[in-house]
């Protein structure tokens, strides 16, 4: 019998910082006043593959069949789903949604066949909505100390350009997959692919200084949006060559890049739902949590019962009750500092006879190596 992890999938042992991380992802989302909703991982194939059967992400879903010999497949993403869930909500309808979801695609630093998804969109979206979704990402890689830069750019401004250069509809959406890999393969080789479309002059205009796109009608909406993050305190940066995969998105896009990871860690940007406009982003925990700066500090206590296991219960509960996470170890004091050690627990409690008949325990802290006594009463002020 094979135990490995399948390839793509992984067990991860200690998931201490990843909830520091999701938590502060969540805590924003619902202070922005998001409705936080739970989907099924699995749904019907043809549901999952939607209108956007050439999208790339769409070829990597994981394909399946029920009892029933239903076709079915795990989702790739959580946005397609609001096609159901935002059915007949009063607008706007805001949304988060923290879920795993799985692509069957060659394996990536710091990317993995099943990954965690933290999404927050608005379904009936008007501008001012999209600089607050930009709000959101600020605060958020903010709190968690990450260093990240906002690109941004409009579909609708690429696709007035390829009307300009009179690129035939039928062959629009694959030069703009083409132009999303402007900054991941040689520009020789980008070249040769857009020369199939007779696009390549596309490349000459995209790097063309920001003022010249003024010309263009699209822009317009770029420089509004850009006025509006002035009163959230928001920056982008204009990146007329962002193009991002999706083809479901119709307006404003973005892509978020941190220091220290050359791969996006949150993208979004704005699409149709059942024919409404909308709005949305979506962080990727795993890469966020390589870059967050921040640790799991909620204390922690060991308690080593030395045959006083009714005390050690008791101080145990009262411990519990401050909201501080602790446990007993039943057992020699040795093997009980090691696997403090091992654990991180930074404080250990001792009680045994002594302890108890003086009411005074003592506690060691496994950072710095000291001891004192401390009275029962007194274990909540030694505790903050």
């Amino acid at each position: 019998m094979k135990t490995d992890t399948v390839k793509g999938f992984r067990d991860i042992e200690n998931t201490s910082k990843r909830i520091v991380v999701r938590n502060t992802i969540e805590k924003v989302f619902r202070l922005y006043d998001f409705i936080p909703v739970e989907t099924p991982i699995i749904e019907y194939e043809e549901f999952v593959k939607g209108e956007n059967q050439n999208d790339e992400a769409i070829s990597e879903i994981f394909k399946l069949k029920d009892r029933g010999n239903r076709e079915l497949a795990l989702r790739y993403e959580l946005t397609f789903q609001l096609k159901r869930i935002a059915k007949n909500k009063k607008l706007p309808y805001r949304r988060y949604q923290i879920g795993t979801v799985f692509r069957d695609e060659p394996i990536k630093e710091n990317r993995y066949r099943q990954f965690t998804q933290c999404d927050v969109d608005i379904v009936g979206s008007k501008t001012k909505d999209e600089a607050e979704i930009l709000k959101i990402i600020s605060e958020i890689l903010d709190e968690l100390k990450i260093k990240f830069t906002i690109q941004l750019n409009n579909r609708k401004l690429l696709n007035e350009i390829l009307d300009e250069l009179k690129i035939k509809d039928k062959d629009k959406e694959f030069v703009i997959r083409e132009i999303d890999k402007m900054e991941k393969i040689p520009e020789k080789i980008l070249k040769e692919e857009l020369k199939k479309y007779n696009a390549e002059n596309i490349l000459n205009i995209l790097k063309k200084p920001e003022p010249y796109f003024e010309k263009y009608n699209a822009y317009k909406e770029i420089k509004e949006l850009k006025k509006i993050c002035k009163l959230f305190g928001v920056k982008f940066v204009f990146t007329p060559w962002l193009a991002r995969g999706l083809s479901y998105y119709n307006g404003t896009i973005f892509e978020v890049k941190g220091s220290g990871i050359k791969d996006t860690i949150c993208a979004g940007g704005a699409y149709m739902i059942n024919g409404l406009q909308s709005i949305g982003t979506a962080f990727g925990l795993d890469r966020i949590e390589v870059l967050a700066k921040t640790e799991d500090e909620s204390k922690k206590l060991l308690i080593i019962s030395l045959d006083e296991d009714k005390k050690a219960i008791e101080v145990c509960d009262k411990i519990r009750n401050l909201n501080i996470p602790c446990q007993i170890y039943y057992g020699k004091p040795g093997k009980a500092l090691d696997y403090a050690n091992s654990l991180n627990i930074p404080l250990v409690l001792f009680i045994g006879k002594e302890e108890v008949k003086k009411n005074k325990f003592k506690i060691k802290n496994m950072n710095s190596g000291k001891e004192r006594f401390i009275s029962e009463k007194d274990l909540e002020n030694a505790l903050e």
